[in-house]
């Protein structure tokens, strides 16, 4: 009994000093590895389309109705990688890079507004093949999907609007008051301590991620750094998104954090006034990102939704 004990004993330290190596000494490889296992345990394959201009990478894989997933600002497709692993069984995903993020081609920072992504995601969606989907988005993907449902409504089955960016009547959040003041915005990180100072701003728990993988985003936010503040200075001139999906009959759910920093919770009320079709969802003690933060509760209140939609 004791050998065995040993053993057991000995091969977890040998787990753990590989571990180690990997993690701190191999971060890119490591974090490949990381995520190939995420993308797996949620039944996801990496793929790639290709539109006028841009190849993009995407996630896919489940069964069911189309579900087509959208990332916020400076984010990429795996930030659905967690949550898909509850959706897969019951929609079939597509997470996307949107151009200019992850692995998809690099618009310029002037074509990377809200209006110019909505065309992206048109095409992208031709190219997928898809006529009718229902569409979800996080943060400045959000503010796309709303935009996008407005513009295509013949289309879109339902709206699961996460943290939405464009609602430019919600009270000031951490983040608009410190653009308003001329800070440094706390989305765009260029060096691994900012990148920290990016993780702790958007959740109040922050999920376990290898240090790995931290230090291959961070690397990724570094490069894009440049690029990304060009962008953001474009979004915060666009179009806001209430006038555009006032009164938008699209069956809507509106899920939002109550300790979100860089996008006031209020904008929940706002838009289910708007949307005649929407129910709100607010989470409490949950920060910008929920479908990282509790990606479980967060999809099975999308798929609740869905359901109830059928029933009717």
């Amino acid at each position: 009994m004791r050998k065995a004990l040993k053993l057991v004993l000995l091969l977890l330290a040998i787990f753990v000093v590989v571990y180690g190596v990997f993690d701190f000494f191999l971060p890119a490889r490591f974090a490949e590895a990381a995520l190939g296992a995420e993308r797996s345990a949620a039944g996801l394959q990496r793929k790639e389309a290709n539109i006028p201009g841009f190849n993009v990478a995407y996630l896919e894989g489940g069964q069911g109705q189309p579900l087509l997933l959208l990332h916020g600002f400076g984010a990429d497709k795996d930030n659905w990688t967690r949550v898909a692993r509850y959706l897969t069984p019951h929609f079939h995903v597509y997470a996307i890079d949107l151009p200019g993020y992850g692995e998809s081609t690099k618009p310029s920072p002037e074509q990377s507004r809200i209006g110019d992504q909505v065309v992206y995601v048109s095409q992208i969606a031709a190219a997928l093949g898809l006529d009718h989907f229902n569409l979800g988005g996080n943060s400045m993907g959000g503010w796309i999907a709303g935009a996008y449902a407005a513009a295509h409504p013949e289309q879109v089955d339902s709206l699961w609007l996460l943290a939405p960016a464009g609602v430019s009547t919600a009270q000031d959040s951490d983040l608009v008051t410190i653009v308003k003041k001329g800070g440094h915005v706390p989305l765009i990180a260029r060096t691994p301590e900012e990148y920290q100072e990016l993780l702790d701003f958007v959740f109040v728990h922050r999920p376990y991620v290898p240090h790995a993988l931290i230090t291959v985003l961070a690397q990724h936010a570094a490069e894009s750094y440049d690029f990304n503040q060009k962008v953001f200075a474009e979004l915060v001139k666009d179009a806001p998104l209430e006038p555009q999906v006032k009164n938008l009959a699209t069956p809507t759910l509106i899920v939002w954090g109550d300790h979100d920093r860089a996008l006031h919770y209020s904008g929940a009320e706002i838009l289910h006034r708007l949307l005649p079709n929407s129910q709100v969802v607010i989470l409490p003690d949950m920060g910008h990102l929920p479908m990282l933060e509790a990606p479980a509760q967060v999809a099975a209140d999308y798929i609740k939704f869905h359901d109830s939609l059928a029933r009717h």
